[in-house]
């Protein structure tokens, strides 16, 4: 585009936005449906358009971040509880070796 904008051709705003929204990839489909919808191409700039996009993007990183952290939560609380288990399962067998030792020991 901007080499034939420096060739002398004319866009308007609306042809603009429609090329800008054409070159974005699948996962940024929701966001351009959502845009053309909302039927203000014509009077949409280009940088509304690009600071629309970006918002969008800054979202999308905020939200993959949150799912990130919780499952890293998650994940954590579930080790915690099993090495919990874990120790309380070693802290009766030792006690029950005690108490057998102990046993063995009077009867002997």
């Amino acid at each position: 585009m901007n080499h034939l904008i420096g060739l002398g051709k004319q866009f308007d705003k609306e042809e603009l936005n429609i090329k800008i929204l054409k070159c974005l990839d699948r996962s940024w489909q929701p966001k351009v449906t959502a845009i053309s919808e909302s039927r203000d191409l014509i009077t949409l700039t280009t940088a509304t358009l690009f600071g629309k996009l970006r918002e969008h993007e800054l979202e999308m990183t905020r939200l993959k971040e949150m799912k990130s952290a919780e499952k890293k939560t998650r994940s954590l609380t579930l080790k915690s509880k099993a090495a919990e288990v874990e120790t309380s399962e070693d802290s009766l067998e030792e006690e029950s070796d005690t108490e057998n030792l102990s046993l063995l020991t009077k009867k002997f």
